[in-house]
């Protein structure tokens, strides 16, 4: 245990010191794993596929912020699209467009859970998200994430039914705008997905609020069985497919995730909570303080009694040298 509350005191003051590179780093691997998931779902992007332009342009997304990082996955997005159907194309733009309009003008902070909802989708791992969101963050990642999600499922669509979406010219264009309308918003996996997420969400971040001991990690157990729970009642009742090893699997990935997470950044100790009060001209306080779990770095300290230039009668104590 102390070992790694060392090496959690030794990232975090790495990470004080180069904080701007790895932010940069950290955004280049997220978007190039964007873009390479587009390319391994999708693919008829042909231009995309010159690892020197893939490698450009997360390079330049490792730049700017994850709200650009998201207008030009979903350029990237629609490229594809467009390239099987000039459609399906319009109505994701629309929808990319109401998402923007709805809430990244108002909370681009958010923006990568759009990003990284897919791509632990694509990976298998889809519960990983919620957990992390409700634990880092408030009620409105319920958006982003969801909208990750639809993405998610818009991708995989284009993929299932390319070969109908390009053979179908004989087909009323507005016959052909209802029935991928009503392909998506009937798509019941999609919708269940949505409200496992949700739910995960919800669950998480209200029961981390509570003043109750081991409330992360209570929050991060019910909200795994909260997940688990929607995705059953959704196969129950809308005959939903989803496998219960990849569940399985996903379950334990993210209470994995989560729980790493939990450590670095909400590590206390609970046998060493005290209790305070004061009160000011309005009202009295009563404060709960639970302590954090802290360890310093080892200091190593090397003491030369003896300089070897000198010989042994003129040796003469050194400072002391850190290592």
């Amino acid at each position: 245990m102390i070992a790694l509350l060392e090496l959690k005191e030794t990232l975090k003051s790495f990470y004080g010191r180069f904080a701007a590179p790895v932010d940069v780093m950290v955004k280049f691997l997220v978007s190039l794993s964007a873009l390479m998931l587009m390319n391994g779902n999708l693919g008829y992007l042909v231009k995309m596929k010159n690892p020197l332009l893939l490698t450009g342009l997360a390079l330049v997304c490792a730049f700017v912020p994850y709200g650009a990082i998201s207008f030009l996955m979903g350029i990237v997005l629609l490229g594809h699209i467009y390239s099987v159907s000039m459609e399906f194309a319009l109505l994701t733009g629309i929808f990319l467009v109401l998402v923007a309009l709805l809430y990244y003008g108002l909370q681009p902070r958010d923006s990568y859970w759009l990003i990284l909802t897919p791509i632990a989708f694509a990976l298998k791992i889809p519960f990983v998200i919620p957990l992390l969101a409700g634990l880092s963050g408030g009620l409105a990642g319920v958006i982003p994430v969801s909208c990750g999600v639809a993405v998610y499922y818009i991708m995989n669509y284009v993929k299932q039914n390319a070969g109908v979406l390009t053979n179908d010219a004989a087909v009323d264009i507005t016959e052909k705008y209802v029935q991928l309308i009503r392909a998506m918003v009937t798509n019941q996996t999609m919708m269940v997905m949505i409200a496992a997420c949700a739910a995960g969400i919800l669950v998480v971040y209200l029961i981390r609020l509570l003043s109750v001991d081991y409330a992360w990690i209570l929050a991060i157990v019910f909200g795994s069985i909260s997940q688990m729970g929607v995705v059953f009642t959704g196969d129950y009742l809308f005959d939903v497919q989803v496998s219960p090893q990849e569940m399985i699997l996903g379950t334990m990935a993210a209470l994995a995730a989560a729980g790493i997470y939990h450590f670095f950044v909400f590590a206390v100790d609970y046998s060493r909570t005290e209790y305070t009060q004061f009160e000011d001209d309005d009202y009295v306080y009563y404060v709960k303080a639970v302590p954090k779990i802290v360890v310093s770095r080892p200091d190593v300290r090397v003491q030369r009694i003896n300089d070897p230039k000198k010989g042994r009668g003129g040796g003469r104590k050194e400072s002391e040298a850190r290592l």
